[in-house]
């Protein structure tokens, strides 16, 4: 089967975009802010049980994931903010009760929020999921005042039916489907939605929780990206994510390479960093929405 959402066309023969504020190279910061349920079992383990004999509690890996939430976060917010860069956070809603503090601090830095589920569980095992997602939504709507505009399921994951769900509660764009280095437009059964890039290539879950790289290799990923991005922006943007999570980059050992790669990015003058709001608002603008 053929895309069944977005035409199949080349990127070399898209329309000329114009670039915000004469930046080319669009970068995104997407942080991954999720509830991981202690009585349930963990969505990635960074340690096996003896024998192979998985139960709950599984303490290894429920502390895995929570470093990042007290010693990570900190770390992340406190380099943005120094940089005065710019950043959106997918939010599994439960964060909210779980990490009031966090979430507050998230809020209070004037990061994006895009909605992320509820707890980190992929999404296709929901009996209702158009109830899963306007509770997510409404959670991170009642905590910031404003109801999401974007969606990254956990792990990327959609039914069938999604994007026609996502429409019909007032979302105007996706991270789930990595196929562009720009936006693109989705049919769904409600009317155009938008599919924004998001990262695999360069997302620290990919690089260091299942490929197991050692910690320069995010950064030596980013210096190429942006090597071939910088070629290529001479004829059309490019948006460049970089997809984090607390307890993979913010670590002692990998901080150091974020602000390298940030430092490279920050220095380059083709780049702007936007989040996916602005990106989407530059994307309209640019390529409207198809006629229904």
């Amino acid at each position: 089967m053929s895309n069944p959402r977005i035409s199949y066309q080349m990127a070399s023969h898209r329309p000329r975009l114009k670039p915000p504020n004469g930046k080319p190279i669009i970068v995104h910061l997407v942080v991954n802010v999720e509830n991981w349920l202690f009585d349930n079992a963990m969505p990635r383990k960074i340690l096996t049980a003896p024998h192979g004999l998985e139960q709950i509690p599984d303490i290894p890996n429920y502390s895995w994931a929570e470093y990042g939430m007290r010693c990570g976060m900190p770390r992340l917010l406190d380099c943005f903010s120094d940089r005065g860069l710019p950043a959106s956070v997918s939010l599994n809603a439960g964060v909210i009760e779980a990490y009031p503090s966090l979430a507050a601090a998230m809020r209070d830095a004037g990061w994006e929020f895009i909605g992320h589920g509820i707890h980190q569980k992929s999404i296709q095992g929901e009996t209702d999921e158009a109830a899963l997602i306007n509770q997510s939504l409404s959670l991170i709507e009642a905590f910031t005042g404003n109801r999401p505009d974007g969606w990254l399921g956990p792990g990327l994951k959609e039914t069938v039916d999604t994007p026609d769900i996502l429409k019909a509660q007032g979302v105007e764009y996706v991270f789930d489907w990595v196929v562009d280095d720009l936006p693109c437009w989705m049919t769904t059964a409600h009317g155009p939605l938008l599919s924004m890039p998001y990262a695999l290539e360069i997302n620290d879950s990919i690089v260091y929780a299942v490929e197991k790289h050692a910690s320069p290799e995010m950064y030596r990923r980013l210096a190429d990206t942006l090597e071939l991005f910088s070629r290529e922006a001479s004829t059309q943007p490019r948006v460049l994510t970089l997809g984090l999570h607390p307890h993979l980059i913010a670590v002692p050992h990998r901080m150091g390479y974020l602000e390298k790669m940030l430092d490279l990015l920050q220095d380059h003058p083709d780049t702007v960093f936007m989040t996916g709001r602005s990106i989407a608002d530059w994307f309209v603008s640019e390529c409207p929405p198809p006629k229904e």
